[in-house]
Formats: structure tokens, C-alpha cells, sequence
């Protein structure tokens, strides 16, 4: 299995300032158009769906892990992950086959009944959930669990929370 990385930025319409409705002018129409070029199944496709802000300067600098520490703890997940799939033909989480969720993501009753409820509630697709898993997977390795936890659901599903602020409202 190929896996193919990008970064797909995108303003919430075309003066980029929606939804502050003192800022943009745009029309509900073109708000509606503009995000249409976007399905989706395509943002079903996508493993992190992410909206920043503005950033605040006066956190400038004042970061718990500086560049250095947090590739150190990437670093370090990508060996676990790469020694956990060392018999399988993948290497990485975002490789991993549907069939073989189960296996490599253990979750407890209590995990398994909180996915299943973003899963009814946001009415997701199976595509969502299996990405949201893997992310959570990968969240989970970033703190060396080997369990995935409500928590590094919750964080998953947050990377997931964009799909319903812009598509998922009426405007």
C-alpha cells in the first residue's frame, strides 16, 4: 500500500474570513460554493482536518517542548511503530489495513462504546472511524501506551471537528 502525505490549506471562503460575519462579506451562496469544492468523501480521505487561527504573539516562545524535543518524541514513535509492523508489509499507522484494526489498536468496552457514539452521533462514514483509530493509534504511540485510550480518541476526533464546522452546518 502506497501512502501519499500533503497539506491541503484552505480558507473557510473566498475573503477568508468566515464565520466572523463583521469581517466577511461574502454571500451564504458563495460560502456554499466555495466550500463545495471540497466533498466530503475527499475529507473522509484525509487523516487530519485542522483549523487554525490567528496565532496570539504573545505565546511566541512559550511552548511546553521546543522543536528538538518534539522530534525526539516523533522519532521515537516512528520506531515503535515500525518494530510493531515489522512482520506486516507496512510500516506506519496510516498503513494499516482496515482488517487488521483489531489486532494492532486494543481498546478497552469503555473506548469501543465512545467511538460508537461519535460514530452514531456524527454520523461518519466506516472510512472516518478507521482514520480517527489510526490517528488515536498514533497519539497513543506519541505517549509510548500501548492501549488507546478515551483520551487519544477524544484528540483524534478533535482533528476531525473542522468536517462539521464548515460542512456539516447550515449557514
Amino acid at each position: 500500500m502506497n501512502c501519499i502525505n500533503f497539506v491541503v490549506p484552505m480558507n473557510p471562503c473566498r475573503c477568508g474570513y468566515f464565520p466572523d460575519r463583521k469581517r466577511c462579506r461574502c454571500t451564504t451562496g458563495e460560502i456554499q460554493r466555495y466550500l463545495g469544492k471540497i466533498s466530503e468523501p475527499l475529507l473522509d480521505r484525509m487523516d487530519l482536518c485542522v483549523e487554525t487561527g490567528m496565532p496570539d504573539f504573545s505565546l511566541y516562545g512559550r511552548g511546553d517542548e521546543c522543536s528538538a524535543q518534539i522530534r525526539r518524541r516523533v522519532e521515537k514513535a516512528v520506531r515503535i511503530q515500525k518494530k510493531r509492523y515489522r512482520k506486516e508489509s507496512f510500516s506506519y499507522n496510516g498503513e494499516l489495513p482496515e482488517q487488521l484494526l483489531h489486532k494492532y489498536c486494543p481498546m478497552g468496552e469503555e473506548e469501543q462504546e465512545y467511538l460508537n457514539l461519535f460514530f452514531e452521533e456524527e454520523q461518519c462514514s466506516m472510512r472516518r472511524i478507521t482514520r480517527v483509530i489510526r490517528v488515536a493509534r498514533t497519539i497513543a504511540d506519541l505517549e509510548e501506551s500501548e492501549c488507546i485510550s478515551e483520551e487519544h480518541l477524544t484528540e483524534a476526533m478533535r482533528f476531525r471537528s473542522v468536517d462539521r464546522s464548515y460542512w456539516g452546518v447550515s449557514l
